[in-house]
């Protein structure tokens, strides 16, 4: 079967559309002739701002509306920030395609009184602005003498908040900054020995309905297979752990010589207890890898850690 048409569903984030229309544009370079188009939508974690994410939904609050267009029929994928999509997909669903990655590292943007510091020089009490939790314990860990304050909002608007002086400075990822054409507000690239990234960090994830070999067919001319492989291994370790909730769950991985070697962390919210350790195995194996380092944390007791997360962070009705 041809496709005659491909609708995109996206966010309508200023971000959400710079990545969308990347992809319609690769997409149409590749396959041209095929009619593409953006239905656009606002998702529930773009309509509620005064309230911290971890306390208004689990991770499906900037996929749902996306997801529900392709399961009535009017669209065939949806781009998503691959950190913003669930590990556990609706029935009907695949991620049927994940792109080359940008630098999946966070960025630490400041206050221009703030440009002779680095993270790690920043006077005691400086307020640093983050709505990640998995951020947020981290620096709790290494940085107790700062002082952290939750900031909502499209990148632009974290920007002009910090700007403004409401922040001495923000935790950004890195890769939206470049996309959205900020690169030069990023101040520090935060090294992994202290902020591990989200899963999926700085990759797209292109999401489809299943039993559409067609439409897979014309994603997967995007695929990057680096990438894909090290977001499996992420992912897998990120189910095997979280109840759907955002928790404080950071990673890093890499491809050498055949081997994936992936690193993962679990923390307290107060930054006080901080389990990371290490496996690496095959590339064929990407998401046996992240069973087995979910399990070693576990067995480290990230699985007490994070029942307390789940008992103290609970969406607001």
């Amino acid at each position: 079967m041809t496709l005659d048409q491909l609708r995109i569903a996206s966010r309508r984030s200023q971000l959400a559309m710079v990545q969308t229309n990347w992809v319609k544009q690769e997409l149409e370079r590749i396959h041209p002739g095929l009619p593409i188009s953006i239905e656009a939508m606002a998702t529930q974690g773009d309509k509620i701002l005064d309230v911290a994410l971890a306390k208004i939904g689990d991770k499906g609050l900037f996929t749902k509306e996306l997801e529900a267009q392709m399961l009535v029929g009017r669209a065939e994928i949806a781009v998503h920030s691959l950190k913003d999509l669930p590990t556990n997909l609706p029935a009907g669903l695949i991620l049927g395609c994940v792109t080359e990655r940008e630098d999946p590292a966070d960025a630490l943007v400041v206050n221009q009184k703030n440009a002779n510091y680095q993270l790690d020089t920043l006077p005691e009490g400086s307020v640093v602005g983050t709505s990640s939790l998995r951020r947020l314990a981290q620096l709790r860990n290494k940085f107790p003498h700062l002082t952290f304050k939750d900031v909502r909002g499209n990148v632009i608007t974290r920007l002009e908040k910090l700007d403004s002086g409401s922040y001495d400075c923000l935790i950004l990822a890195a890769a939206g900054l470049t996309r959205l054409g900020f690169k030069d507000r990023i101040h520090q690239i935060i090294p992994s020995e202290i902020s591990l990234h989200a899963v999926g960090q700085g990759a797209l994830g292109i999401e489809c309905v299943e039993g559409r070999p067609e439409v897979l067919e014309i994603i997967k001319s995007l695929e990057h297979k680096p990438t894909s492989l090290r977001c499996l291994a992420e992912r897998a370790f990120l189910r095997e752990l979280e109840g759907g909730c955002q928790v404080p769950i950071g990673v890093t991985s890499r491809i050498d010589s055949g081997e994936l070697i992936l690193t993962g962390m679990v923390a307290s919210l107060d930054g006080k207890r901080l389990i990371k350790d290490q496996k690496r195995g095959s590339i064929d194996e990407p998401e046996s890898i992240g069973l087995e380092l979910a399990k070693e944390l576990r067995s480290q007791g990230a699985g007490e850690i994070l029942q307390e997360i789940f008992n103290e962070v609970r969406p607001e009705k």
